[in-house]
């Protein structure tokens, strides 16, 4: 029975990749074999995107899969294969009774399965294909962007190479020695897939229900076998397999390695242009670093992601393979910026503002159903005014990474979690920090990504110093997070790397600041509210704050960017924030937009409008208030008519009260505070009292008070304050509640936030009275 000829696609030159989408010929081909397509029907998917129904039967996702590396000449394979589920120890099934669209899941509608997969089972595919006749003479080689867990694959009945094992990386075979000329041609793969049963990298992904329940759980509905195209190409006998790219801009110039395979000692030569006029080429021998000149270089940034076609050809006796490419003329790094440690794009200190990106989808689950779809939660992300997107324990296809480099977000890129809550053994962590190395070696040539996170929160951890220091060697141009979280859920921070990263629910807070590392918050926010209709499981959504409408979402999140740009950027010296998250994932309901991708829940112009605000505050943040450290000061009210009151403690709790020289000496001291560096933060400042050493001013459950210092992180926290310019005076921030202010009303000391609820955030004088003025000691 038969099947459409696959799409045979050329892609002409690189900067053809460059285009929305890359078109192609149809070249001659035998139709595959196999089952009738017409039997194979969709599932219905739990949630319809905008493109579920988009979806080609024969060809989905048609683009070219592999933007940094094209060549002119390729087949898609993806589309209907025959399918079998057997035991995870069966071999090959002599009959296979299903038929799935790859590469959908099988866990996934858009797949047409839509089954759950476990341990005990092992997943088995099928097609046939002919080699257009136009591709005689060279090699064929076949190419998977990813396959979840351990894949094998036979051509004509005869295995191609080594068994591949790794969920988020691609691989390839060079199948020519096993084709049968120009007759057609069986493809076999087998997939077993342990998930979170097995050792290895499996991030958010469970083994569970694939159809809507209950449950709070910020686990998801496991992706097992292909998710990734599937295709072939021709090339010369001895072809490029990598061109791994450094920009540099201390010279203007970019660094190339041309990796390749059949090609030892030959020469490459590399070409950048622009706009179709070349501006720099160099050659070099294959697997050693040279530089092409790229004078008066037109930096990427998000504001202006210019990106250079390139091509490289090998030339001499060693073949003349010819790719075509593209590269980003950037840098990053973290240095001083006005006494703060920061990550500077450029040179330049920018705040990165961006969102926890899962990358799931209710009806394809790791897979977009569509190209488009796979631009579109970028653009959003562009849409909303974040510079940055955190792509949370998963590993995107590269067209993902071609979109952010088009659109202009700077990626946080996450390695894929082993299990939690567990120790990995040493194959585990032996197969973890391989599959690593691969991911790092598919993506380090993206001129988005910037920050690769190596851990999250203490899953599966081990080893954060090390694997910290590996990767940084491994990729020196890059910054590194030995651990996303390292405040949370038993993490423990390596102390190395390029930032320090603390979550922070509901936040934003601050992350302590140190010497030498970037302080972020690698997560934020998590609000929530829930949309009737565009519901995965309709009651079932949670979040870490619910809200009580659409304008109260809006009014909440827009009040945490402004805490950031008000007080944790310029006083708390935070450099980085990531929003929990872009899009609703299944249970959580936490999103910016629906799991669906059907709603914007916020308004995009207020948002856009505060991540602007704060990213163009970054910009001239300069340094930060100081206070005398060390000295004994009295912190004076700037209220008109009350400019002769002070900040006092009396039986524990703070008021404000009149001081003069005839006050008492009790007074006097009670109203005499020690700046001391920031319990939780070196940036800020924590005030002792003068007669009860030991004891701070702290704030607990909003009231002012002077307690003795416990050690705990709260108290730490609750006794550190931030302080801003004022019209004035200063402003004294909580390190851990940006916007909320200490304030004086009605003589007492609380901690206030403008617009609040409670009596004490009561906005008659609300600025002048949380303005201070730090003044000499009334006791010395």
């Amino acid at each position: 029975m038969l099947r459409p000829i696959p799409t045979w696609r050329r892609v002409t030159t690189a900067a053809t990749v460059l285009a929305l989408a890359v078109t192609g010929l149809l070249a001659s081909g035998t139709a595959p074999a196999g089952a009738a397509t017409a039997a194979w029907t969709p599932k219905p998917a739990p949630m319809t995107t905008p493109w579920t129904d988009q979806v080609p039967v024969d060809n989905p996702l048609p683009e070219y899969p592999r933007p940094q590396l094209t060549r002119p000449d390729w087949a898609n394979l993806n589309g209907i294969w025959d399918f079998a589920v057997t035991s995870r120890d069966a071999g090959q099934p002599s009959s296979f009774g299903e038929q799935i669209r790859v590469p959908f899941a099988p866990e996934s509608a858009l797949s047409g399965i839509q089954r759950k997969i476990t341990e005990n089972d092992k997943l088995w595919y099928k097609r046939t294909f002919t080699v257009p006749s136009g591709w005689s003479g060279r090699r064929v080689q076949l190419n998977f962007g990813a396959s979840d867990w351990e894949t094998t694959v036979w051509v004509n009945g005869q295995q191609a190479g080594a068994v591949h094992r790794g969920g988020y990386d691609s691989f390839s075979y060079d199948i020519t020695p096993l084709l049968n000329g120009g007759a057609t041609n069986t493809i076999v793969v087998s997939a077993y897939d342990a998930t979170q049963t097995g050792g290895q990298a499996v991030g958010k992904q469970r083994i569970q229900d694939v159809t809507p329940h209950a449950g709070r759980s910020i686990f998801y509905t496991a992706t097992s076998g292909i998710w990734q195209t599937v295709w072939l190409e021709p090339t010369a006998a001895a072809r490029i397999t990598r061109l791994d790219m450094v920009p540099n801009l201390q010279d203007n110039t970019l660094r190339v390695t041309v990796r390749a395979a059949g090609a030892d000692g030959a020469s490459a030569k590399v070409t950048v242009s622009s706009g179709g006029t070349q501006v720099g080429t160099a050659t070099g021998t294959v697997g050693q670093q040279f530089s092409v000149s790229v004078p008066n270089a037109r930096l990427w940034t998000p504001e202006d992601p210019f990106l250079y076609d390139v091509t490289a050809e090998l030339s001499g006796s060693a073949g003349a393979d010819r790719v075509g490419s593209y590269a980003g003329m950037r840098s990053i790094a973290v240095r001083n910026v006005d006494g703060v440690q920061r990550p500077v794009l450029n040179g330049s200190f920018v705040f990165q503002s961006g969102t926890l990106d899962q990358g799931f989808w209710p009806d394809g689950l790791h897979t977009a159903p569509t190209d488009a779809a796979l631009r579109y939660d970028l653009q959003k992300h562009k849409d909303l005014g974040f510079n940055m997107v955190r792509k949370h324990i998963k590993v995107e296809p590269q067209r993902w990474f071609y979109w952010a480099d088009r659109l202009g977000l700077l990626v946080w890129q996450d390695m894929p979690a082993m299990d939690s809550g567990k120790s990995p053994s040493a194959a585990a962590r032996a197969q973890w920090e391989n599959e690593y190395r691969a991911v790092i070696d598919e993506h380090r040539s993206s001129p988005s990504l910037i920050l690769w996170v190596n851990q999250n929160e203490g899953w599966g951890q081990y080893d954060q110093a090390r694997i910290a220091d590996m990767v940084k060697a491994y990729d020196p141009s890059r910054l590194v997070d030995n651990m996303s979280g390292v405040n949370c859920c038993g993490a423990q921070d390596g102390g190395n790397g390029d930032v320090v990263d603390n979550h922070n629910y509901v936040g934003p807070g601050n992350t302590p600041t140190e010497p030498v590392r970037a302080s972020v918050l690698g997560e934020y926010g998590g609000l929530g509210i829930r949309v009737t209709g565009h519901e995965w499981y309709p009651g079932g959504g949670f979040s870490y704050e619910d809200q009580p409408s659409l304008s109260a979402l809006n009014d909440r999140l827009v009040g945490l960017l402004d805490g950031i740009r008000e007080n944790s950027m310029p006083a708390g010296g935070l450099s980085a924030a990531v929003y929990t998250q872009i899009t609703d994932v299944e249970n959580e309901a936490n999103g910016l937009l629906t799991y669906d991708r059907q709603i914007v829940k916020v308004d995009e112009a207020r948002v856009r409008a505060a991540n602007q605000a704060l990213i163009t505050a970054s910009r001239t943040v300069g340094p930060t208030v100081k206070l005398p450290v060390e000295q004994f000061v009295s912190i004076r009210v700037t209220t008109p008519g009350y400019t002769d009151r002070y900040v006092r403690h009396q039986d524990g709790l703070g008021f404000t009260e009149v001081v003069n020289s005839g006050s008492t000496a009790l007074l006097k001291e009670d109203a005499t505070w020690k700046v001391k560096p920031g319990l939780a933060n070196r940036l800020c400042y924590s005030f002792e009292s003068r007669n009860y050493p030991g004891e701070y001013l702290r704030h607990r459950e909003f009231r002012v008070r002077r307690d003795a210092n416990d050690n705990s992180t709260l108290y730490k926290e609750d006794a550190t304050w931030c302080p801003v310019q004022g019209s004035g005076g200063v402003r004294l921030s909580a390190s851990g509640f940006p916007r909320q202010y200490l304030r004086h009303i009605n003589a007492e000391v609380w901690l206030a936030q403008q617009g609040g609820t409670h009596t004490w955030d009561n906005p008659a004088s609300f600025v002048p009275d949380t303005t201070w003025s730090i003044s000499a000691p009334w006791a010395p």
